[in-house]
């Protein structure tokens, strides 16, 4: 009998095997390794009447995932694994000609592949998928002219997980899911967007955007990766705010936080400044409830205010070591306790002087202190302070407490309190670490503020202060009565991030990349849609940027780098200089032509003080130096080491500085198998991938701190423990980390527990 089969139009014909075999031929068509002929016969379809054309797509796809990693038996009936990553390129192509039909179909076109890029762009920004601002600003000449540039044949970069990723969550889709967007218009959509404030030049830059976008050379950051573009274009992953000692500061706050999480952002909360439990509160004792009730109050809007029912909000909450309420705020995600007092979607973060540490290697006891209290007594806020090299100022002023009788104190040993944060870290993997003397040293604008915290993901430092509010007043001149609120502005930051590719570009392509990549990050500014006015103010004063990595570790094995040699040492810190300069370099560049962010003036930029302070002697760097002396810099701060986890799963590479966590694994997810493996993974480089829990910790500590010294802002730098890694062995990674000059510390991996990603800081 006929069997006929169900075509996407809804339409029936007769079974044609030979269009099958013409797929599966094409999908295998210059990969090594992987025959069509045994593609088809695992697959084992078994052809019916009825059947989907789709359905046929979905068998054809997952075998050839599941080929990526087999067993096999030798003729002693021993079995191992083996793998073959180029499979996952196979199941990348039969996707996208998947994707390709289901576009042609809902565009209205008739060829396999593409359609009109100018049609696909004016009928988006009809359905209010796209911004009206791309046809503002592009005429109908240029976007056919960027539509005719794009490439299609850079799908055939993707592997299966980036273009399924790139397709689950990025992808502009109609309101019941279908296809309407393909891979190449995404990047070069995105392009299109952050080329506009080229003015006559952004046809130039878009292009060049593009390249570097659909190469997988660079990521852009997760928000920037789906709202490039659309008429929803909040761009930042991340932002930063600090909480002052009142209602309106911890209530401010929390609004701020629901409006960030509305638009796809996470927040880093300072709650330094807030009294702690048994406080006065005018003249009343023993009424404060201390930190945990508002950590609880910001815990449960990150659950209310879901970004659109895709993920839970995201907030990391930092407290200062020698704050009084830090027992219970280390206790706030662990499993034991009174569970009213836990918060356990919120990322806890300590923040960590200098002197902790010395009394820490000491076994010396430590004090706690009501912030409040010091300020009633002394007259001064201790956190807004820091040792410098030639100036000790926090030090002097927490021994000038600890010596006032007047100020009440909790006395505690310091080794205490490690085994308190080693312990939560263990079981959670928190709380994150701040070393605040470290990060404010290296602070390139302290003429203009402090650093108190940092974001989810640990790798931006920037000045942050918190708003005031001045007067709340009723006014009815325009002929009705409103209430309007005059505040003062405090320093809100802003996360602006994308990633160099390290594992598909060397050494001598970064003068020509990172140039695009900073132009791109400081039109994000230009063009955000900030979600509140404080992050526009302080966007616009510092001009803050995060440049970063992803594929270190490919970057590493591609140059038959061992992870656990000086080799890796020594090549840290050349590579990270190189992008140190090129990034800084490019910054100067765009200042020329567009002028200096409009804190410079002071800053050690200006001053010199930056290149002093990291030993950069060299010619070309005396050069750089004086070139920004007389010209400026475009923006306040340049780098910083985000995780990338998604964004570099699209662009097949490792995740940000992190080794790799198995070479090949199988990953379930929502009832699904799909078999992964390390980058272009070979008999050749397969020693060279030494897995993230086999890794001897100091190693990663010392690349850590050799790429520090180039990078003015931070790493979102992890570390790997085992259930048989001792607490001493634990303890000795905090202290080695603090002494060679690591800023913060990301989680801590115990592989016997999962982690919550964030995706909001993905770059």
């Amino acid at each position: 009998m006929d069997i006929k089969i169900k075509k996407r139009n809804g339409n029936y014909e007769r079974l044609q095997v030979n269009k099958t075999k013409k797929m599966v031929s094409l999908a295998c068509e210059g990969i090594e390794g992987c025959d069509p002929l045994e593609l088809e016969v695992d697959s084992r379809i078994q052809f019916r009447d009825g059947m989907s054309t789709k359905e046929i797509q979905k068998i054809l796809i997952q075998t050839a995932i599941e080929k990526v990693v087999q067993t096999k038996n030798d003729e002693y009936g021993n079995s191992s694994k083996e793998a073959n990553p180029n499979w996952q390129y196979v199941a990348a192509r039969l996707l996208a000609f998947d994707l390709y039909k289901e576009a042609k179909i809902n565009r209205n076109y008739n060829n396999f592949g593409y359609g009109d890029f100018y049609t696909l762009v004016n009928m988006l920004v009809n359905k209010n998928l796209y911004g009206k601002y791309l046809t503002e600003n592009y005429s109908d000449e240029e976007i056919r002219e960027l539509g005719k540039y794009i490439d299609p044949k850079r799908d055939e970069l993707f592997n299966y997980e980036g273009i399924k990723l790139l397709n689950d969550r990025y992808l502009i889709k109609g309101f019941n899911g279908e296809i309407l967007e393909l891979p190449q218009e995404r990047f070069m959509v995105i392009a299109m967007h952050l080329a506009i404030p080229e003015g006559e030049k952004k046809v130039y830059y878009a292009k060049k955007f593009y390249d570097i976008i659909s190469e997988l050379k660079v990521t852009v950051a997760t928000p920037t990766l789906g709202n490039a573009g659309t008429a929803f274009y909040q761009l930042s992953s991340c932002f930063i705010s600090s909480v002052g000692d009142n209602l309106w500061s911890i209530y401010d706050v929390n609004q701020k936080f629901s409006k960030v999480s509305k638009h796809g952002g996470a927040l880093g909360i300072y709650m330094g400044k807030v009294r702690a439990l048994n406080s006065e509160i005018r003249g009343n004792k023993n009424a404060s409830g201390g930190v945990v009730p508002w950590i609880k109050l910001y815990n449960d809007t990150a659950i209310a205010v879901d970004q659109l029912g895709k993920r839970k909000g995201g907030a990391a909450i930092t407290l200062d070591i020698w704050h009084k309420d830090i027992y219970d705020f280390l206790d706030l995600k662990t499993n034991n306790g009174d569970d009213r007092r836990k918060a356990h979607d919120i990322f806890t973060s300590v923040s960590i002087p200098d002197i902790f540490m010395e009394r820490l290697e000491k076994r010396e006891s430590w004090s706690l202190f009501d912030p409040y209290m010091i300020n009633k007594v002394m007259g001064y806020n201790l956190e807004d302070y820091f040792d410098d090299e030639d100036n000790k100022e926090f030090t002097k002023r927490y021994l000038e407490c600890e010596a006032n009788s007047l100020i009440p104190r909790e006395s505690v040993l310091a080794l205490d309190i490690m085994k308190k944060i080693m312990k939560s870290a263990v079981e959670t993997g928190t709380p994150f670490i701040f070393f605040r003397d470290t990060v404010n040293r290296a602070n390139p604008n302290k003429h203009k503020g402090m650093i108190y915290a940092s974001n989810l993901c640990h790798e931006i430092a920037q000045n942050m202060s918190e708003s005031e509010l001045i007067k709340e007043e009723v006014n009815n001149d325009n002929g009705f009565d409103e209430v309007v609120e005059r505040v003062k502005s405090g320093d809100m930051v802003t996360c602006n991030l994308n990633s160099i590719n390290l594992g598909k570009v060397n050494k001598g392509d970064l003068k020509d990349i990172i140039p695009l990549q900073i132009r791109m990050l400081d039109n994000v500014i230009s063009l955000n849609k900030f979600p509140v006015m404080e992050s526009k103010i302080t966007s616009n004063k510092y001009r803050a940027i995060g440049l970063g990595t992803s594929g270190y570790h490919y970057y590493l094995v591609n140059n038959k780098i061992r992870w656990e040699s000086d080799e890796h040492i020594k090549e840290a810190d050349k590579l990270f200089e190189e992008i140190a300069y090129e990034s800084i370099k490019a910054s100067m560049e765009i200042s020329k032509e567009k002028g200096s962010y409009p804190a410079f003036e002071g800053s050690e930029w200006h001053t010199g003080k930056y290149f002093e302070r990291r030993g950069y002697n060299s010619e070309r760097w005396q050069k750089l130096k004086e070139d920004i002396k007389k010209y400026g810099m475009r923006n306040g701060y340049i780098m910083a080491i985000a995780p990338t986890g998604s964004t570099s799963n699209i662009a097949n590479t490792t995740a940000g500085i992190d080794p790799v966590f198995k070479k090949f694994f199988i990953e379930e997810k929502k009832g699904s198998f799909t078999p992964k493996t390390a980058p272009n993974l070979n008999q050749e480089n397969f020693w060279y991938y030494k897995e993230a829990h086999t890794i001897d910790q100091q190693w990663s500590i010392k690349a850590c701190a050799a790429r520090q010294r180039h990078i003015d802002q931070s790493q979102a730098f992890n570390l790997y423990i085992t259930p048989e890694v001792k607490a001493r062995d634990i303890l000795n990674m905090y202290v080695e980390a603090f002494k060679q000059g690591v800023k913060t510390i990301y989680y801590i991996r115990n592989k016997s527990i999962e982690m919550d990603e964030c995706t909001s800081c993905s770059s």
